[in-house]
């Protein structure tokens, strides 16, 4: 009973061995892959809806009335017909979408494992900043996920305007659907910019005037990045990514520049009363050196003579 005792208990802050290091790590991956693979056949039994999701909005804006083997040309403008191929093509989408919307389905249990692996290890205020930092860039993925979804008919209509008189466009169902989940990566990933900089900011790093100064380069550089990150070329998808960026941008440049105000006046303030104050390294000139007898480390010797050939007691 005494041994199970001990073993039960947990230390403070987070030690473990490496053996239960790994043990913890697997039952943490086993736990986020039984939530997966629920999630996933959650995903399989509702199939068809997630494809009717992804795939009205561009449906909707460039679909064809017409059967695809009529000219694909209405009065507003080209249009396409999303068609799949080969026998085994409905199978394999099958398992694509379900494994996808397992992994999103199942993203608070995984997440929650992850954290719950990571956060004995790390100290008060960083666990406070780390759920600060997920709290808010779930919302902002989420966030660049919508815009994403509703940026793809738009640009979908403008590249297939392109299409040459007396054509047919056919857009298979697969690489839509891989274009819309890249979309939504893209643009989810992208929009967490503001959050690394405000990251940097908190941790002392780059100052609110620093990051303003940056602007010039920073609306270059994510315009060049949205060039190449969106999946399509033209330029409404490439504009619909860097527009909001960089007004994300200029809203974390803000608030850099007013937490770096408040922490100018919290440290004139100097440290709270449960700080510690910071040591002052500055090294001081060393004045003469008084001429006085120096104090002895040692006992004096009761006599002169020498012992062991040494004239102390050493």
């Amino acid at each position: 009973m005494l041994k199970s005792a001990r073993k039960d208990e947990k230390d403070p802050e987070g030690r473990m061995p490496l053996a239960e290091h790994l043990r913890e790590l697997r039952n943490r991956l086993g736990k986020a892959m039984l939530a997966i693979v629920l999630g996933s056949l959650l995903g399989a039994a509702y199939y068809q809806d997630i494809i009717n999701l992804l795939t009205e909005p561009i449906r909707e804006q460039v679909g064809c009335s017409t059967p695809f083997t009529e000219l694909a040309q209405t009065s507003s403008g080209a249009c396409g017909n999303i068609t799949m191929s080969g026998l085994m093509g409905p199978f394999t989408l099958l398992i694509k979408v379900a494994l996808t919307a397992g992994v999103v389905i199942a993203s608070p249990v995984w997440l929650y494992q992850l954290w719950a692996f990571v956060a004995p290890g790390l100290h008060r205020h960083e666990k406070r900043y780390s759920l600060a930092f997920v709290a808010a860039g779930f919302p902002l993925f989420m966030a660049g996920g919508y815009f994403s979804y509703h940026v793809l008919p738009t640009a979908a209509e403008v590249m297939l305007g392109f299409t040459p008189s007396g054509t047919v466009n056919l857009l298979p169902l697969d690489d839509l659907l891989d274009l819309v989940t890249r979309m939504v990566i893209v643009f989810g990933l992208s929009f967490e910019l503001p959050l690394l900089l405000v990251m940097l900011n908190l941790s002392g790093v780059v100052t609110g005037r620093r990051m303003l100064g940056w602007w010039r380069g920073m609306i270059m550089g994510v315009t060049v990045f949205a060039a190449f990150a969106t999946p399509t070329v033209d330029p409404v998808s490439m504009l619909s990514l860097a527009a909001p960026i960089i007004l994300l941008y200029f809203g974390a440049v803000a608030f850099s520049l007013v937490n770096d105000r408040r922490r100018s006046r919290r440290d004139a303030l100097g440290p709270a009363d449960d700080e510690a104050s910071e040591l002052d390294l500055t090294p001081e000139a060393i004045g003469e050196v008084e001429a006085v007898a120096p104090s002895r480390a040692l006992p004096e010797q009761a006599t002169a003579e020498r012992v062991n050939g040494y004239d102390d007691v050493t």
